[in-house]
């Protein structure tokens, strides 16, 4: 498979970054960043993972964005395959699902663009 880059990223610290397929997970999926005890860790920890694997739908999420990553490097040109993973802070939701395809996609490097960031503080969604 030609180059995997997976990038998480906040949309509330700016634009997406370029990327053949952009997944938002800021609608559909519930933020741990709610959850007091969640809110200052971030995807490093394994408590943020655990949260974010066991919503549902996001094991299926990440099973179909495998699929697409294949996909796309199966098709007739060759290049790297990009995938920017965002959520609203960056912080938790996005890291998570980034560093689990990690995991799955053979050769794939994931960076983190807002994982680093502070917290932003912000009401419940």
């Amino acid at each position: 498979m030609d180059t995997v880059a997976i990038t998480s990223f906040g949309y509330l610290h700016g634009q997406p970054p370029a990327a053949h397929l952009v997944v938002g997970l800021r609608h559909h999926f519930r933020d741990p960043h709610v959850s007091p005890e969640l809110r200052y860790l971030t995807a490093h920890d394994e408590a943020v993972r655990a949260a974010v694997m066991a919503t549902p739908g996001i094991p299926a999420l990440i099973d179909s964005i495998t699929a697409a990553v294949h996909a796309f490097a199966s098709g007739p040109s060759t290049g790297p395959v990009t995938v920017a993973v965002g959520c609203a802070g960056g912080r938790h939701r996005a890291g998570a699902v980034a560093m689990e395809l990690g995991h799955r996609i053979p050769g794939a490097t994931v960076v983190h663009r807002d994982l680093g960031k502070p917290v932003v503080e912000r009401g419940a969604r």
